[in-house]
């Protein structure tokens, strides 16, 4: 990039000098996904929207599932599984050619958290994707294996360091306030071994599901406790009258 290029406040190139993406392929129209990944992507993207109000200090989010990252328009994209992008906003016009995937010039910057689920051998993820995600600066990056195609651990984490990955012997992730852990239980009546995001004593982020379902917990215990109280006061007052003593209403 020349030096006479300045970005703007917002670390965004000016309107006039964005590369022309006209030709470039953002959506391929060909998606070929399974069950068990499909299911999985919609957990980790739907419980933020649903249930997190993201980093502190944070200007919005994006969490998305199968979205080209750009990091060039002189380079072919890699379409992560999941990713999550903090201090950043979707186009207000994003059926725009230039606002439908995220062109790291477009956002400023790249995701701080990418993800891929493991479903066969032939994504390589710990081998060209491990070096292009490092190479794209993204912060964090997530293998979650659970069949364990790979011959590895179930859930792999690593921390950009430098130029490289190093694995994290823990499952909080710093820069974006958010854990990762593994979750047994069912989702959308499957239940199975989850990748779930986590806050920092473990406890998982719920999905807008489960958060519906806590508040009618919640819920129907008050209206039982006040219940309980409510049976408890007139088994008291009716002792007092018993008594010869009228309670005071």
């Amino acid at each position: 990039m020349s030096e006479s290029i300045i970005l703007t406040d917002a670390g965004l190139l000016p309107e006039d000098l964005l590369p022309d993406v006209s030709l470039v392929v953002t959506e391929d129209d060909e998606p070929l996904d399974n069950l068990p990944s499909e299911k999985q992507q919609r957990l980790l993207t739907e419980t933020l929207y649903s249930s997190w109000n993201g980093a502190s200090n944070a200007q919005g989010f994006l969490v998305a599932a199968n979205v080209g990252l750009f990091p060039s328009n002189k380079q072919p994209p890699i379409v992560p599984d999941v990713f999550l992008s903090l201090d950043v906003q979707v186009a207000e016009n994003w059926w725009e050619r230039r606002h439908r995937s995220y062109f790291f010039w477009d956002f400023g910057k790249p995701p701080e958290v990418v993800i891929e689920i493991v479903s066969n051998r032939e994504g390589n993820e710990t081998g060209r994707k491990i070096l292009e995600y490092a190479r794209m600066r993204v912060m964090y990056y997530i293998i979650f294996d659970p069949t364990q195609q790979l011959g590895g651990e179930v859930l792999q984490m690593y921390e950009l360091r430098g130029r490289q990955y190093i694995p994290m012997s823990e499952q909080w992730l710093t820069e974006v306030e958010l854990g990762l852990c593994l979750w047994e239980g069912a989702y959308e009546g499957k239940r199975d071994v989850w990748l779930r995001w986590c806050d920092a004593t473990g406890n998982i982020i719920p999905t807008g599901a489960e958060r519906a379902e806590l508040e009618r917990l919640r819920a129907e215990l008050e209206r039982e406790a006040k219940e309980v109280a409510l049976q408890r006061a007139e088994r008291l007052a009716a002792q007092l009258r018993a008594l010869g003593v009228e309670p005071e209403v």
